[in-house]
């Protein structure tokens, strides 16, 4: 059982709860109160008894005005309800990050990332009548330098080593059978057997402008290429020797008139690859890999920016910076 509260317990309660109550309730409940209590006869009680009593009957007053207030207020024995704190969002900084991951392809994080891809890259200037030819026959010029480009530079059949026929066929007429003498040295084509495009996105930068020169006496319009193409290659079936090589392909074109018709005659088609070996002669592209045997044949010079368009200093092997 709970312990009986003492007086000064009772008093304290007493006081908490009557506070809640205002004037008028409180100056009710004691006089209903105090009409409770019966004096004692006078003749009966000394006066020192009767103080004793008046504060004994006080003390019963106290209880049952508690008993009143508490009949009266029940409700003051119900604990208050819990407020509930308002939903506060949390602060933004805290909150998860979702990020979508980053496609990591064989061109990211390299000059090439940000290229066009194929044709796209190969932008030709507006024709216009130059060097003794026609607007027209400018402008068949440039077409002609696009399709030869597409040719010898994207075509996946002489990329992967096949006969450079569809190039061939888009030489003028008496420079066929001297190119068959020199078959690929205008194409980039792959040794056999020494790299498969990784992807079949090829990255293309650079330039074709129009110009004229002096060619046999006569002045002559000319249209020149200087591109850079990155291709994404790897050993045949092993994605774990991906690597980028990067071609520089120069080019001229004149536009000769020859028994009224026009020839375009390709003149300084040629340009380099990195990273490729240097002892071979048989005008395939032999990449280098990692774990490629060293190439008999040093680089010399500074080393090179492969991605550079400008007119790369010496001939033969030279240093590069990496692709």
């Amino acid at each position: 059982m709970d312990a009986m509260p003492h007086g000064d317990d009772l008093d304290a309660r007493f006081n908490e709860l009557v506070s809640q109550i205002d004037a008028d309730e409180q100056r009710k409940m004691r006089a209903s109160a105090v009409k409770g209590v019966k004096a004692p006869p006078k003749a009966r009680r000394p006066r020192r008894a009767r103080r004793g009593l008046l504060a004994a009957t006080a003390v019963t007053a106290v209880i049952a005005a508690a008993g009143l207030v508490l009949s009266y207020r029940p409700d003051l024995l119900t604990p208050p309800p819990v407020r509930q704190a308002a939903s506060v969002p949390p602060p933004e900084e805290t909150q998860p990050v979702v990020e979508t991951p980053r496609q990591v392809g064989p061109f990211t994080d390299s000059k090439a990332e940000h290229f066009a891809d194929g044709m796209a890259g190969f932008q030709t200037p507006k024709a216009k009548a130059l060097g003794g030819s026609s607007k027209a026959e400018v402008k068949a010029g440039l077409a002609q330098a696009r399709k030869l480009f597409e040719t010898a530079f994207l075509n996946r059949k002489i990329l992967m080593g096949g006969k450079p026929e569809a190039f061939i066929r888009l030489l003028p007429q008496d420079e066929r059978a001297w190119y068959r003498k020199h078959q690929r040295i205008w194409v980039h084509s792959f040794a056999p057997k020494t790299a498969e495009l990784a992807t079949d996105v090829i990255k293309v930068h650079g330039t074709t402008t129009l110009g004229t020169k002096k060619v046999n006496g006569r002045t002559v319009a000319v249209v020149r290429t200087n591109y850079i193409v990155v291709y994404a290659i790897q050993r045949p079936g092993q994605p774990s020797t991906v690597e980028r090589l990067v071609a520089h392909p120069r080019g001229e074109i004149q536009l000769l008139h020859d028994g009224g018709r026009v020839v375009f005659w390709v003149r300084r088609w040629g340009g380099s690859a990195t990273p490729a070996r240097c002892d071979t002669r048989d005008g395939f592209i032999h990449p280098v890999y990692d774990d490629s045997a060293p190439d008999t044949v040093h680089p010399t010079g500074p080393p090179q920016d492969p991605y550079e368009l400008d007119e790369p200093e010496g001939h033969g092997c030279s240093k590069s910076t990496g692709t």
